[in-house]
């Protein structure tokens, strides 16, 4: 333990660098106490985060995902107490080796204890020591995405603890976004609809989906995107298909194209956006069925403002097109909060009647697809004061692309 305790005396030295004023913003000192304190409000004697989006959340450190433990772990805080001092203090346990990455992200600059673990220790029975017994009895909370690897170890250090999700306490404060953190999603916003304005020029007779797919996941990262995390292109029959893999199949004209693409700004938050397209003049029966989606997309953000049920979004989008007589072609939820997960709370759909708050972000994508094509149009919004705020600004039609 002494090679710990050096670890940690460099830490609270400063080995850490000055983190930018960005950074800052989007992962605040206080999230740490904010944590502790849902993790009280959920009954759970701790949170144990780790890497992943709620360890992001929280700390602001974007750590590699290995079978070696890296867990923030966050003992609830009671009594109006503070999460950084006493035998309540959050600690970080790495591996020896990621040390420095993680005194140089923006957890090595919250005060935060930082443990380094060497290849022949245990860091479950580190972690569990360090809670002090607080825990049994008690539920703890694991990240919702821990590997279930850590989950069955953490079982076994922990007995006599019972184990939660983590969301329990944390759903509540990330589906609520700041404003750096909306901030942040407009920045993504604007860059796929820039890949968006583009993908027209990509979408010609002879050339198959998956080398469309292609160049919209260079573009994605060209436009200022760490990474492309998916670029659906579905044309023709596929385009039926809400979730169709981009594949070998060649483009026609006459095809009606969906795409679906987005990926996470070096920010760590994600952009999500999709438009129908057509190469030449699409069918006739096409054309009627997208000015009722239009109308339920217009609609949906039209309903969106603070205290509104997030079913009821969904059934303002649904609305319409069932009276068209296309409801049982829209097979999906209207949308999926979004912001470190591409997919994250709040849900828009049937049965969530979470109401909404400013500062929620999440899609809006209806879609119908009757075979043998299909259409979807999707913006990200977030909910203001005064009603929704779209986060997409590209024109909403059909785009009929020169064949």
């Amino acid at each position: 333990m002494a090679h710990n305790d050096t670890v940690q005396a460099a830490a609270a030295a400063g080995t850490a660098g000055p983190v930018p004023a960005a950074a800052e913003r989007l992962y605040p000192a206080e999230r740490l106490d904010r944590a502790a304190d849902a993790a009280a409000r959920a009954g759970l004697a701790a949170l144990l985060l780790t890497p992943g989006p709620d360890l992001r959340y929280v700390s602001g450190y974007d750590a590699h995902e290995t079978e070696r433990l890296t867990c923030l772990a966050i003992p609830a805080r009671a009594g109006g107490g503070t999460a950084g001092t006493g035998a309540a203090a959050p600690f970080l346990v790495v591996p020896r080796l990621e040390l420095p990455a993680a005194q140089a992200s923006p957890a090595g600059s919250l005060g935060l204890e930082i443990i380094a673990w060497d290849e022949t220790d245990d860091p479950y029975a580190l972690v569990a020591s360090r809670l002090h017994g607080s825990a049994r009895g008690r539920a703890i909370g694991l990240s919702d995405r821990m590997w279930a690897l850590m989950v069955l170890a953490f079982r076994d250090a922990l007995p006599g603890t019972g184990l939660a999700l983590a969301s329990a306490a944390l759903r509540g404060l990330r589906q609520v976004k700041s404003d750096a953190e909306v901030a942040a999603l407009r920045a993504a916003g604007e860059a796929i609809d820039r890949v968006h304005r583009k993908v027209p020029g990509w979408l010609r007779p002879g050339r198959t989906e998956a080398e469309v797919a292609a160049d919209i996941a260079d573009a994605i990262v060209a436009e200022g995107h760490a990474r492309a995390d998916f670029a659906i292109v579905a044309s023709g029959p596929n385009a039926a298909s809400p979730h169709h893999a981009a594949s070998g199949r060649v483009l026609q004209r006459g095809d009606v194209v969906v795409v679906d693409i987005g990926g996470t700004m070096p920010s760590g938050y994600c952009s999500d956006c999709t438009r129908t397209y057509s190469i030449g003049e699409p069918p006739a029966e096409v054309r009627a069925y997208y000015e009722v989606l239009q109308s339920a997309q217009q609609a949906a953000c039209e309903a969106v403002r603070p205290g509104v049920a997030a079913e009821d979004i969904d059934a303002a989008a649904r609305e319409p097109i069932a009276r068209a007589g296309y409801g049982d072609h829209f097979v999906h939820r209207t949308g999926h909060g979004i912001g470190l997960e591409t997919h994250e709370d709040p849900y828009i759909v049937l049965g969530n009647k979470t109401p909404l708050q400013p500062g929620m972000a999440f899609s809006i994508e209806p879609g119908i697809y009757p075979g043998p094509h299909g259409a979807r149009i999707e913006d990200i919004v977030v909910c203001g004061h005064d009603g929704a705020i779209r986060l997409n600004t590209l024109d909403r039609g059909l785009v009929v692309v020169e064949a």
